[in-house]
């Protein structure tokens, strides 16, 4: 399902038009996106699940093919985890 096909759902199962409810998807997609990466504050879900921040620690890499190693600095990476009642329910 992509965002267009989220949008036209939700339009025809509210009878709010497209436009508006492209407006709002959007508004959620980057108030999420702001949280994470600007605020770094995970986003709760209830019910649905939690986008959280998740910190790579520095590590040392191989290339086996040139023979050499490099540094893989430490980094954040989005996560999502789902909340166990939709869990549950994907389960059946």
């Amino acid at each position: 399902m992509t965002k267009a096909d989220i949008i036209n759902k939700i339009a025809t199962s509210t009878g709010i038009p497209k436009k508006d409810v492209a407006v709002v998807v959007e508004s959620l997609m980057e108030t999420i996106k702001n949280s994470l990466l600007e605020k770094k504050e995970n986003v709760y879900l209830r019910g649905f699940g939690s986008f959280v921040i998740k910190h790579r620690a520095a590590k040392t890499a191989r290339n086996i093919l040139k023979k050499t190693t490099m540094i893989i600095e430490a980094h954040d990476l989005p996560s999502f985890k789902p909340a166990k009642c939709f869990v549950d329910k994907m389960k059946g």
